[in-house]
């Protein structure tokens, strides 16, 4: 984001998106003081934080890293080493194939192995077509790209025994797992019960500060440490992202239900709305993508006028889809997104796309 749009951000009282437009010290004043201060990812708040994600997700051990990008990566080297095998899949839309530069082939010498369209979930028999031997096979919940869909439990559960039939390991990026209780009427122990190891996100739903941990096998979680070390991951102090994850975890696994029920009543405001279509209608998750028949050009200016005149945020801009005349932005429903009623969104979003 450029430093004029910005400035344009932080000048706006209201945000329709996410927890909104939170200010350095907003975010100072949610750290707790007093977990304690770690030395080198030992004691303190890391401490405390990774108790209560092993105690969340009902795993043997957890272990803090710095980011997802690290967290994953060193999953899926474990996995590898501990087969003997170097291929391990995933969809196409998986954060490591469009975000990280390839580093599990630069890094780790793995290979990846795209499975399923890109333009819908995984299906059993993408997996069965899947013809060489697998380390493991990363499955994402909800899968973001595609407007955080989820496949039902019992096709979950059935590629789940399928992967692990076939030798591999089973790994999930579980970046917004929290987001996926209210849909699956499970708790987030239930849903990691399926799977070896765990890596979930302490800000993309919670809205911590940063970071993440790995959940798993006692004998894996030691091994990742060593390899957070070598990632350069071990820093003198994570306290300060630690506690502040903590803290989002108490405040906000709890409200992921309040969020989803926002969400779909949204979506229900929207559907009436020319121009518009939900990506998923109803949602699965606090989360959905708006296709928006617009011009690029017209649509970015209604949102900048609508953030200088009446201090309401939306999105700096909007993304490209493959059709060129449709645009796409994602609405996650937090805590800013809550002080707005489902008609308000509605009459938002329609000023942006058709005024």
């Amino acid at each position: 984001m450029s430093a004029d749009l910005e400035a344009l951000r932080a000048s706006c009282n209201r945000a329709l998106n996410w927890h909104g437009n939170r200010t350095v010290a907003e975010y100072l004043s949610e750290i707790p003081t007093d977990l304690g201060i770690d030395r080198y990812g030992a004691g303190g708040a890391v401490e405390a934080l990774e108790e209560e994600i092993r105690t969340v997700l009902d795993k043997p051990a957890a272990v803090f890293m710095p980011s997802g990008t690290m967290a994953q990566q060193i999953a899926l080297r474990i996995h590898a080493d501990r087969r003997g095998r170097t291929a391990f899949a995933f969809h196409p839309t998986s954060h490591l194939e469009l975000h990280e530069e390839k580093a599990y082939e630069r890094m780790h010498r793995l290979h990846g192995v795209p499975a399923g369209e890109v333009d819908r979930l995984l299906t059993l028999a993408d997996l069965s077509s899947i013809a060489e031997p697998l380390a493991a096979f990363l499955f994402e919940l909800p899968q973001r790209e595609i407007g955080g869909l989820l496949p039902a439990w019992n096709e979950l559960e059935e590629q789940v025994a399928l992967v692990r039939d076939r030798g591999a390991a089973v790994h999930v990026d579980g970046a917004r797992l929290w987001e996926c209780t209210p849909y699956y009427g499970k708790s987030p122990a239930e849903i990691a019960a399926l799977f070896d190891t765990v890596y979930v996100s302490l800000y993309k739903g919670l809205g911590g500060l940063g970071g993440c941990c790995l959940a798993g096998p006692e004998d894996v979680i030691d091994q990742a440490r060593v390899w957070r070390r070598r990632h350069g991951g071990t820093l003198w102090a994570l306290w300060p992202y630690a506690a502040s994850g903590l803290a989002a975890l108490r405040k906000r696994l709890p409200l992921m239900p309040r969020y989803y029920e926002h969400c779909r009543a949204i979506a229900a405001a929207l559907r009436d709305i020319p121009n518009v279509e939900i990506v998923r209608d109803p949602p699965q998750t606090p989360m959905m993508h708006l296709h928006i028949r617009c011009d690029e050009t017209k649509l970015h200016d209604a949102m900048l006028r609508l953030a200088k005149e009446e201090g309401i945020w939306t999105w700096p801009d909007s993304a490209a889809s493959t059709t060129p005349s449709i645009r796409i932005v994602e609405l996650t429903t937090g805590d800013a997104t809550m002080t707005f009623a489902p008609d308000e969104v509605a009459k938002i979003i329609d000023r942006l796309v058709n005024a």
